[in-house]
């Protein structure tokens, strides 16, 4: 393949450095921008190519040596090679180019970070070990310097070939309550059951037998997990979805919910109820809505005692065939608290979001374009971005989280 000497310009999406080679965009992995490079096209396509690095001729001031051996191995980090403090800045300057191309006025971005390295409480291996970059090997792993203390222990003290096979998931916290291993919990994924009793709120307190059809959790007594959050205990399963960096997250919590007050609140796609828990304090009533119905049964144990209404539905189908009549019987939301998956909120619910009112909406999001779009629709509909906020759950990768706050700026 050709090869050639680059200067790298700005860093994109999915963490690669872009260049241009005779007027055509090259994308390189562990670049830096503003760096000379000696690089050789590994694919060529017809609008861009990639390329790897050679050599190095001219460093940027933020490259760094990475502290893991098996970086550049490993499926996980990408950013090891950069320092710290400089991967916020690209990971905001990427944040804010998403929303800059949807036509969306950004204000400054602040930044909701903890430490860099020693974070990540929640892994999935892979018999025992971690994914090959770009590869379905396997590799031997006894430490990573981006898990918590609790997983690493869990990785020293327990040897690959006594570590379970196939998929499995581990959380390891010191913010655990129950149970008490250590600080550790390993679920063996498994197959999913054709259907289970579930108590799900909505109109009615019915027992239906739900057959699950989605990804994410099922009410197992020994996958369960509870931590405590900012003096709130908090019940999920190790299987589902469940924030990787507690110490973001606690530092989350209070600005997407925090200023918030009145008498009904909305959690759209609400996962367990982490938002809505603290929701409670703050209104009379919330309504979680979250397409997971297993996920609803975790929402039903942390919200216990407090008053709300829980919908098993897609955001579409709640919007779409239950929202006015909630509105009819509740009165109007005061708040809402929307944290919807990588695909981002689904159509018909930005389109009721953007005409409901609604005075206050904050806005999580896992995906930068998506996240950008839906704020895109929101501010055509009079809603002004007030702040936007670079959730750094993710040190050392090149993945994005956001919170966006969002006020009516006039009454309908």
């Amino acid at each position: 393949m050709s090869r050639a000497t680059i200067i790298t310009e700005k860093m994109v999406f999915g963490g690669d450095c872009i260049a241009k080679i005779d007027g055509k965009t090259v994308f390189v992995p562990y670049a830096v921008p503003g760096e000379t490079l000696d690089v050789e096209i590994e694919k060529d396509f017809r609008d861009y190519s990639v390329a790897k690095i050679l050599s190095v001729e001219k460093p940027s001031p933020h490259r760094t040596v990475p502290v893991c051996p098996l970086y550049g191995i490993c499926g996980g980090c990408s950013m090891q090679h950069i320092d710290s403090a400089y991967q916020e800045k690209l990971r905001a300057d990427i944040l804010r180019d998403a929303f800059l191309r949807e036509g969306v006025d950004v204000p400054e971005i602040k930044v909701i970070s903890a430490s860099p390295f020693g974070y990540r409480c929640r892994f999935q291996f892979h018999d025992g070990g971690l994914m090959k970059r770009g590869s379905n090997e396997v590799i031997d792993v006894d430490h990573c310097p981006i898990a918590t203390d609790e997983i690493n222990r869990w990785l020293s003290s327990t040897p690959r070939e006594k570590r379970p096979s196939g998929r499995v998931h581990v959380f390891g916290s010191d913010r655990i309550v129950s149970p008490s291993n250590d600080g550790v919990v390993v679920a063996r994924e498994r197959e999913r059951n054709s259907g289970m009793e579930m108590p799900v709120r909505g109109k009615g307190k019915k027992q239906k037998k739900i057959k699950p059809r989605f990804e994410g959790t099922s009410a197992s007594e020994e996958n369960k997990c509870t931590v405590n959050l900012l003096g709130h205990e908090i019940t999920f399963d190790v299987q589902g979805f469940f924030q990787s960096n507690l110490d973001v997250l606690e530092k989350a919590i209070p600005v997407a919910t925090g200023g918030l007050s009145g008498g009904n609140a909305l959690d759209l796609y609400s996962g367990c109820g982490t938002f809505a828990v603290f929701l409670s304090d703050r209104f009379s009533n919330v309504t979680l809505v979250e397409h997971n119905r297993d996920a609803l049964v975790y929402a039903e144990t942390n919200l216990q005692g407090k008053k709300h209404e829980s919908y098993g539905l897609s955001g579409e189908t709640w919007a779409s065939y239950h929202a006015e009549g909630i509105l009819k019987r509740n009165g109007p939301f005061d708040a809402a608290v929307v944290d919807p998956p990588r695909s981002g909120i689904e159509k018909a619910a930005c389109k009721w979001l953007s005409s409901s009112g609604i005075p206050h909406i904050r806005s999580v999001s896992c995906d930068t374009a998506t996240h950008a779009r839906d704020a895109k629709f929101l501010t055509r509909a009079g809603y002004r971005l007030s702040e936007l906020y670079l959730l750094d759950f993710y040190p050392q990768t090149c993945h994005i989280e956001s919170l966006a706050l969002f006020d009516r700026q006039e009454p309908l």
